[in-house]
């Protein structure tokens, strides 16, 4: 195996291992490589700049100590992988499951997902979304302050462990996406200064600017771009969520993430594959998932806040932050038909105008969801939608989405409502540091208005135990009665064939409290008033799934308060 690493800033570098250090060759343009043939890269090793302390390899594969500890090269050609035949159900026509792989199960593993799996099938779900996994301090974390970008989670089970875990998903039809952060690295353990301009001295709210436009770019990029071509080849991931990428300092006229997208989609093409890239984004542009020949940046689909932006504050009541651009049933209407709260207009959040006009979303191209890690971890105690509406506004909640124009996605729990919060956790093991990180929250909590009593010190192992999925509840009232619900809907929308290309025709009332969502096969009512109601409805519709007493009675529905009703034409 050969080694290389870009180290312009070093006049100097060594391999490091536990009895002998070995020089390696420098090139004109800062690259170093391992020229010694008789040095065999099977034993962990460190790398050393101009004599300084060992370091972990910034292509690391491997860290089976954790962040501080030695790299491992991984030989990818030794998994038997039994996945040559997988073929992942289209991301326009998926249902999608975003899980963290710590608090998903009881030990907290690779190993410990796949022993879930089946219960993900029978939910009717398509395609697992893995929060990041890359390397971080400690043993528990959400992943998004990763280091060694190369190296999955050693707590987690390693390479070997995600390679399990992908060969089983796709060994029961699942595909599996993987949440990648390119537009920060973590505080601590992040070694990438010493070895080059990695970054910029502009910062974003998470720490310093990955350096994508200025000197020594071009090499940054493709440090990037290997690392997402490797999760894509050597561990056969169907896609990538690329985190937050409106933090991404890029002004170049090929931006980042085209080149990305570029790459990935010639990289598939030799192997047969058809990968794509998710980006979540919250400037509302619908050239994020433009094609690259029509001079977009070629992302597959892109998260969209808004849709969960109008269903809370409208059904919660909250307007802090984001919220107070939302709370009416008319923005609800209008994120349905338009994809987007903000098309060039007025955001009272942000002082000035938002958004790109944008008539109508474009099939398959915006994902939606009722709660995702971000809307849940980051509330002081870590509530789900489930703790905040009753099981009613949740079963209608429920049905927009899954019946509505994106691609929905569930947060892990959530078809069964589960009781267990999902709180910020870290592990940084620096007292110093962890005092930071919770002022900082702290900080966050009040600007927005929220109440601190309950919250728990990120630093906590309680903040992560109170965390983990409960699996026993789920077969238990009232969990299972919101698990059957979520299956049905689910299976309503896989039965009905290219439910992507269905029309979207969107009626409501202010006044009254009603929603239709009319998607010409499928029919949504819902009755969000204080009493009782009768919605006039053509003749033959026949009734799939309803709430309560909500029934159909010539030619109208009779909707309860809070209720709700399917209909098949």
């Amino acid at each position: 195996m050969s080694l290389k690493v870009w180290a312009p800033r070093a006049a100097r570098v060594e391999l490091v291992t536990n009895d002998r250090r070995v020089p390696l060759l420098r090139s004109p343009t800062g690259e170093h490589e391992l020229g010694d043939a008789g040095v065999e890269l099977t034993q962990d090793y460190w790398l050393s700049l101009d004599g300084g302390p060992p370091l972990p390899d910034p292509r690391s594969e491997h860290q089976p100590a954790g962040i501080e500890g030695p790299s491992r090269r991984v030989d990818h050609g030794a998994f038997a992988w039994s996945d040559a035949g997988f073929e992942p159900v289209p991301l326009a026509l998926g249902v999608v499951y975003e899980l963290h792989v710590g608090t998903f199960s009881e030990v907290g593993t690779f190993d410990g997902v796949v022993e879930h799996l089946p219960e993900l099938c029978e939910l009717g779900v398509t395609h697992v979304e893995l929060m990041p996994i890359a390397e971080f301090a400690g043993a528990r974390g959400w992943g998004y302050d990763g280091v060694n970008l190369f190296a999955p989670h050693h707590a987690y089970g390693g390479p070997v462990g995600l390679k399990r875990l992908v060969d089983a998903c796709h060994a029961r039809g699942l595909a599996v996406i993987l949440d990648v952060v390119y537009n920060h690295l973590g505080p601590r353990g992040n070694h990438l200064a010493r070895f080059g301009p990695y970054f910029t001295e502009r910062h974003t709210p998470w720490g310093a600017a990955v350096n994508l436009c200025d000197r020594g770019s071009d090499e940054v990029r493709r440090f990037f771009i290997d690392n997402a071509l490797m999760w894509l080849r050597d561990y056969h991931f169907d896609a990538l969520r690329l985190d937050a990428v409106q933090a991404l300092d890029d002004d170049r006229a090929f931006p980042f993430l085209a080149e990305l997208a570029r790459e990935v989609r010639a990289a598939g093409a030799q192997f047969g594959k058809r990968w794509e890239l998710i980006a979540e984004c919250d400037r509302a542009d619908p050239r994020t998932t433009t094609a690259l020949e029509r001079g977009g940046l070629g992302m597959a689909l892109q998260w969209s806040d808004d849709f969960q932006f109008a269903v809370h504050a409208f059904t919660t009541g909250e307007r802090n932050g984001r919220l107070q651009d939302f709370g009416e049933l008319r923005w609800v209407a209008h994120v349905l038909r338009h994809g987007f709260r903000h098309q060039g207009t007025w955001s009272a959040f942000r002082g000035r105008a938002h958004g790109h006009p944008l008539d109508e979303p474009s099939r398959g191209r915006l994902l939606g969801y009722l709660q995702t890690h971000d809307q849940v971890g980051n509330r002081p105690r870590g509530e789900r939608i489930s703790a905040l509406v009753t099981p009613a506004v949740l079963r209608q909640l429920a049905a927009l989405m899954l019946l509505g124009p994106f691609v929905p996605m569930l947060f892990q729990g959530e078809e069964w409502a589960a009781s267990t919060p999902f709180m910020y956790f870290t592990a940084h093991g620096e007292p110093a540091l962890g005092r930071e990180v919770k002022e900082g929250r702290e900080r966050e909590y009040r600007a927005l208005g929220f109440d601190l009593e309950g919250s728990l010190e990120p630093e906590s192992v309680d903040a992560f135990a109170r965390s983990q999925l409960r699996w026993q509840e789920r077969d238990a009232p009232p969990h299972a009665e919101i698990l059957a619900w979520y299956r049905a809907l689910i299976g309503l929308r896989r039965a009905q064939p290219n439910f992507d290309t269905l029309p979207v025709r969107v009626e409501s009332d202010p006044d009254e409290r009603w929603l239709v969502l009319d998607r010409e096969r499928i029919v949504l009512a819902l009755c969000f008033a204080g009493e009782s109601f009768v919605l006039p409805l053509a003749n033959g519709a026949e009734v799939v799934l309803a709430s309560d007493d909500a029934k159909v009675e010539a030619g109208c529905v009779r909707l309860s308060p809070t209720g709700c009703i399917v209909l098949r034409r």
